[in-house]
């Protein structure tokens, strides 16, 4: 009896502790990357600048909390109010909540301690997501990239035969080189230089990107060895399950039922339980395990990184990271119409909250943190403000001890909102300039090179590097930016990268 109440007084012990460390850790990064992220990219107003934001959160003496975020946030220009705010923010969060469970599987095929990168993977995405609402005001969630996460398991540690605290480190590198290109306002540059259609192409690539991946979760598309994909089986119950999501989502959207996505979601999800095809959970809380084994790796082996392989996976890192997340700010803002004679208000400030959160990911013990697509699912709720992305990043932190209640939120549940939110996405199509195959023939191949190689960067890649090529040979070379010119030099450099054996 005493043994027994000894080892409970134990592990009650080793929890506490394992807690307590994840929230010292987590608010002392966040306050570090919080200053360093005023001094880089607002120095010298940063002062004045966050004092208002501070005034807005911390001063209740005689003041109208509500009207102050209101303010901050104007949510009335906007259009908006806090409830659809905070709807939609867990809607985007129940729309990627499955990369707290994914991300953890991926990165442990390296050797890494899944408990640590569960954790890890939690804090980095809350962390961006409330400096993306705070800093850019804007309903854009980050998280650990899928694709690159695989990139670094599979490919870097795997089969180059890299130690995942090394490849942690690349991490960490390119992070710092990404802060830098965002300093000197190289990737607003950037973006601000890519064409109307082609953003215009951008938009339609991701909904027709995140259409397939809700098609394929769902199983209505499945792998086939002769045609490469085929109808899935109607013989299977989820598959089922994502149809009735799909078309009660797709009722209340025509219906302009407020919150029809998330309606939808909820639908699914109980239908799920009733029928026994979604497992209800055994419990509710658990503790979140403890970041240790990940904490700080990657300072510890900077030094590793002093040869050419390395140096080319630092590179990849960067490089797919950047035309990610670049590619869905574009295609997000279009959505949600952020976007003012082709130019993303505040990109700037979108941009250093999303490399910031890449580096506090690397330092966390995670892989890089980017721009997730799912947003588009809270967008098209209602979120049009920051308080969206603030919503979403308090959530994950809610996910670090109600892991078991996510398991309900399956891939049939998320699929359906997939779906719709492409064919919203796809309505950006119409303004593209179809009638000039010179403009045409690149804004096609990023729009199918997207699903097709099931990557946002690859269907950029495609696009971008056949923009001069179909422009020159139009006459048409003088109305292409040096800008542009170059990313055709450095597309060709990136698909050589990626494929170098």
């Amino acid at each position: 009896m005493s043994t027994s109440l000894f080892d409970s007084a134990e592990r009650f012990s080793i929890i506490e502790s394992a807690f307590l460390f994840n929230v010292r850790v987590f608010v002392h990064l966040h306050i570090i990357v919080y200053l360093l992220t005023c001094l880089l990219y607002d120095y010298p107003r940063c002062l004045k600048k966050h004092a208002i934001i501070l005034r807005t959160f911390l001063d209740r003496r005689g003041s109208n909390m509500k009207e102050k975020i209101n303010a901050y946030f104007e949510l009335e220009t906007l259009n908006t109010t806090v409830k659809r705010e905070i709807l939609a923010g867990f809607t985007t969060f129940i729309s990627m909540a499955y990369i707290l469970f994914v991300n953890p599987s991926v990165l442990g095929a390296s050797g890494m301690n899944e408990g640590a990168v569960f954790t890890a993977t939690a804090l980095a995405s809350a962390l961006g997501c409330i400096l993306m609402g705070v800093l850019a005001r804007y309903p854009i969630a980050t998280a650990p990239a899928l694709g690159i996460n695989a990139f670094f398991a599979y490919s870097v540690c795997i089969g180059m035969g890299i130690r995942w605290e090394t490849a942690l480190a690349g991490v960490f590198v390119a992070s710092l080189i990404f802060i830098l290109i965002t300093v000197f306002k190289l990737r607003e540059m950037i973006i601000d230089a890519i064409p109307a259609d082609l953003k215009y192409a951008i938009s339609g690539g991701i909904g027709l990107f995140i259409a397939f991946l809700g098609l394929s979760e769902g199983g209505i598309i499945v792998a086939n060895k002769s045609t490469l994909v085929g109808l899935g089986s109607m013989s299977v119950g989820t598959t089922w399950l994502t149809v009735f999501g799909l078309i009660v989502t797709a009722i209340l959207m025509v219906r302009r039922v407020p919150g029809g996505i998330f309606i939808g979601m909820v639908a699914t999800t109980l239908l799920g339980l009733v029928t026994g095809l979604i497992q209800a959970p055994t419990q509710i809380i658990s503790a979140a395990p403890s970041l240790k084994p990940t904490f700080l790796v990657a300072l510890k082996h900077v030094k590793d990184i002093n040869t050419l392989q390395l140096w080319v996976v630092v590179l990849t890192f960067l490089l797919v990271t950047f035309f990610d997340t670049a590619g869905t700010l574009v295609g997000l803002a279009n959505q949600a119409g952020f976007m003012k004679d082709n130019k993303m208000p505040r990109v700037g400030k979108a941009l250093a909250s999303d490399s910031t959160a890449m580096l506090a990911g690397s330092l966390l013990g995670t892989s890089p943190v980017g721009a997730y697509v799912e947003s588009s699912a809270g967008i098209a709720v209602g979120g049009r403000s920051g308080l969206t992305a603030i919503t979403t990043g308090i959530f994950f932190i809610f996910g670090l001890f109600f892991s078991p209640l996510l398991s309900v939120v399956t891939s049939q549940v998320t699929a359906p909102a997939l779906i719709v939110v492409g064919v919203l996405m796809a309505q950006s199509l119409s303004q593209i300039k179809w009638n000039q195959l010179e403009i045409a023939i690149p804004s096609f191949l990023i729009l199918i090179g997207m699903p097709l190689t099931y990557s946002i960067s690859d269907g950029i890649a495609l696009g971008f590097i056949f923009y001069p090529i179909t422009m020159l040979a139009a006459k048409r070379g003088k109305e292409v930016s040096p800008i542009m010119y170059g990313l055709f030099f450095v597309f060709i450099g990136f698909m050589w990268i990626l494929n170098v054996k």
